[in-house]
């Protein structure tokens, strides 16, 4: 399949469209707080995001190889941080298209549970990345965790599962079909060395949170940090 080169806006359709319906649902409110004594603060206005399931799965896969552990990285279409471009940012920055990251997903409605978490890490896993791996290789990495608890719902859960490194060098296209979406086209998978990935987080290469947060977690885990 042809490599992405833009994303295209055909229609920006914000004026006329419903807040409460969508990928992301924005609901817009007035409230007060009410104190032990009985007592309010003045009213304030709310905005809080929400998605049509409250929970993610983040996915650490990682790989015992010569080169030491090796975790997998995946750098996919990510609209938000490609419309950065022409606004005025605090610092310089680069234009983006991909964004590097681990493999994620959000849970669909009615999965619950550390079973329905690891079904789904299994699922996205071998949608973004090609590889079947068993539900029982998938471990809790840590407590979940809000990524922006003061405007979005969602929380994360973090899972990591040690895998068989394929035999592959660079980086190199993940599978183009993905879940259907176009967003999946022209994603990239590479294995990094864990400290490499580190690395990486430190001087702004990789700027995901949650990946950042799980490579930390992984490391301390292996003892390697």
């Amino acid at each position: 399949m042809p490599k992405v080169r833009a994303i295209e806006i055909v229609e920006d359709y914000t004026a006329r469209a419903r807040l409460d319906e969508g990928f992301l649902r924005l609901k817009r409110f007035r409230a007060v707080n009410r104190r032990e004594d009985g007592s309010t603060s003045p009213e304030y206005r709310i905005d809080v995001i929400d998605r049509p399931t409250l929970d993610a799965v983040a996915v650490c896969l990682w790989a015992r190889t010569a080169a030491g552990v090796e975790v997998l990285t995946r750098r996919g279409l990510r609209p938000a941080a490609y419309f950065r471009r022409g606004k005025r940012a605090a610092l310089p920055e680069p234009e983006y298209l991909l964004v590097e990251e681990i493999v994620a997903g959000v849970l669909e409605p009615g999965e619950v549970g550390v079973e329905a978490l690891r079904r789904r890490a299994a699922d996205e896993v071998l949608e973004e990345a090609g590889l079947e791996v068993p539900l029982d290789a998938f471990r809790p990495l840590g407590g979940p965790f809000f990524p922006l608890p003061g405007i979005a719902s969602e929380k994360i859960h973090v899972l990591e599962a040690e895998v068989a490194r394929p035999a592959v060098a660079g980086r190199y296209d993940a599978p183009h079909e993905g879940d259907g979406s176009p967003l999946e086209e022209g994603a990239v998978l590479e294995w990094r060395t864990l400290p490499g990935a580190l690395s990486a987080c430190d001087a702004g290469e990789i700027e995901d949170a949650k990946t950042e947060l799980a490579f930390r977690r992984l490391a301390a885990r292996l003892r390697m940090g």
